[in-house]
């Protein structure tokens, strides 16, 4: 993330790591930090799981990755790969075959768990068909499935122990002359994950996928990886992220996104700042913000809106967004556009109009952004003939 210079606390200074490639998705580097989710169908269906990748893409997820248990699904993994919008990642456990198949379906990347794919040799084997399929690779180390001997050695599943799995497997990629991977190292206490991937984060340039495995339902699991997630996050640790929810994968994305927003990681469609609301609110702020959020989901331009219930702080907020509302009394309120008063508006009109500035103000952005994007070319093209 670029400096800032003017505000210095506000910088992420994200950890130096090389760049790979899933399929056409930068992963490390100086790209941004992707978001991905996992499909929860019966791999072998194709259309369902094709609908649910599509669904997980339209809110922007980055990569989706699929459990490839058996044949069926790599069968079926081939047909998906090519009518999705996004790279695919093959989800490999127990069968080293699966991988194999995976690479050769079309998988843009095959994750791995070190625990449990087998020895050298059968590793060696997924290796070579990712080389010969342009496959990059994700060292998956998980706490609940650490080899024996590590396990014997440390006693239980600890940060050292996690680390140094990722690291012998890392190692046998190297030695195999295979350098297209990212790693994991996976927990589902946010103690143990955090730990793990800042002993990690100092061990290697590899590209880091960051997750808090098994974080539970939607309430739980968002908070759960909120915290852990974030807090690596703010220390510049993650290359890529994945929220892991029992919940729809769409959720998934949305809970990243917003991670990703709070920190400004990453920007997409319209960032609501509003109040939790209390006895001087001219409006009903909840109501208004929850039929926002829905209206406004097709926005995928990165805009700032805020929903203020009174004047105490609403006026303040809304000088730092591109739309704002401050509740005023009296059935009415003052709407805000790019920082400065704008109308009053009464308060059965607001979500309508509300809507409408939104988009407007989105597709100025977009012809801004379209402008000096052509500007910038007859700029190269320019300098190119001179």
């Amino acid at each position: 993330m670029s400096l800032n210079p003017i505000r210095p606390w506000r910088n992420v200074y994200r950890r130096k790591s090389r760049q790979i490639m899933v399929g056409n998705v930068p992963v490390g580097g100086d790209a941004p930090i992707s978001v991905q989710t996992m499909t929860n169908t019966d791999s072998s269906d194709v259309r369902a799981t094709l609908d649910q990748v599509i669904r997980a893409a339209d809110v922007g997820a980055d990569i989706v990755r699929i459990s490839t248990p058996d044949e069926s699904s790599t069968r079926a993994l081939r047909e998906i790969v090519r009518e999705s919008p996004v790279p695919i990642v093959a989800d490999i456990h127990f069968h080293y075959k699966r991988a194999i198949e995976a690479a050769e379906a079309g998988a843009a990347c095959l994750r791995i768990n070190p625990g449990n794919i087998g020895d050298e040799s059968r590793v060696r084997e997924v290796i070579k068909a990712a080389k010969d399929h342009g496959c990059s690779i994700r060292i998956g180390v998980n706490a609940g499935s650490l080899e024996r001997h590590l396990l014997e050695k440390y006693g239980e599943p600890c940060p050292d122990a996690m680390v140094e799995s990722g690291m012998d497997h890392i190692k046998i990629l190297q030695d195999n002359d295979f350098h297209e991977f990212k790693i994991s190292v996976k927990a589902s206490d946010v103690f143990l994950a955090a730990a793990a991937y800042q002993a990690l984060g100092e061990v290697t340039d590899a590209p880091i996928h960051l997750g808090i495995t098994e974080a539970g339902g939607l309430m739980t699991g968002t908070v759960k990886s909120a915290v852990g997630l974030g807090s690596l996050l703010w220390a510049g640790i993650g290359d890529t992220i994945r929220v892991s929810l029992s919940a729809d994968p769409v959720e998934e994305v949305k809970v990243g996104y917003e991670i990703l927003k709070s920190l400004g990681l990453r920007t997409r469609g319209v960032q609501i700042i509003s109040c939790p609301s209390c006895a001087r609110q001219g409006f009903d702020v909840i109501k208004t913000v929850e039929a926002l959020e829905t209206r406004l989901e097709h926005i995928r331009t990165p805009i700032s809106l805020s929903i203020i219930g009174c004047v105490v702080n609403g006026p303040g907020e809304a000088l730092m967004t591109d739309v704002g509302f401050t509740g005023g009394g009296a059935g009415s309120g003052m709407v805000y556009l790019a920082g400065k008063q704008s109308h009053k508006l009464s308060n059965e009109q607001m979500i309508e109009h509300i809507v409408e500035q939104v988009e407007t103000r989105a597709a100025q952005i977009e012809a801004e952004k379209e402008a000096a994007e052509r500007a910038e070319a007859a700029l190269a093209a320019s300098s190119t003939h001179a």
